[in-house]
């Protein structure tokens, strides 16, 4: 359980470390890949605290998500719609509902 909030607080730590300039055009892109991981994460914190994760399932699902995030990002590009904002509020709304479980979970322990 802790693994993944050690690799997280690293990650984060690394991010403040070496910070690295986006280009505008991909901001969009990483914006929605950065909760994809994020949603996949928590999904993992999850399934961890309630005994159930499977790492088949945690990798796949964070690929499927990264593909369907970014494809709907293109697609709308392309179309010329700010389709991101749909993953956005997706997979915002996954996190918050992941956390709060997480949050649930460990206040009945």
């Amino acid at each position: 359980m802790m693994l993944p909030v050690i690799g997280l607080i690293i990650g984060l730590g690394i991010g403040a470390l070496f910070p690295v300039s986006i280009p505008v055009e991909f901001a969009k892109f990483m914006s929605v890949a950065l909760l994809a991981a994020l949603d996949s994460v928590f999904g993992g914190l999850r399934a961890g605290a309630e005994e159930k994760f499977d790492n088949t399932i945690f990798i796949t699902g964070f690929f499927t998500n990264a593909l369907l995030a970014a494809s709907l990002v293109y697609m709308g590009d392309r179309l010329g719609i700010d389709l991101y904002y749909v993953a956005l509020l997706a997979f915002g709304l996954r996190i918050f509902q992941n956390l709060a479980i997480i949050r649930r979970y460990f206040l009945k322990k």
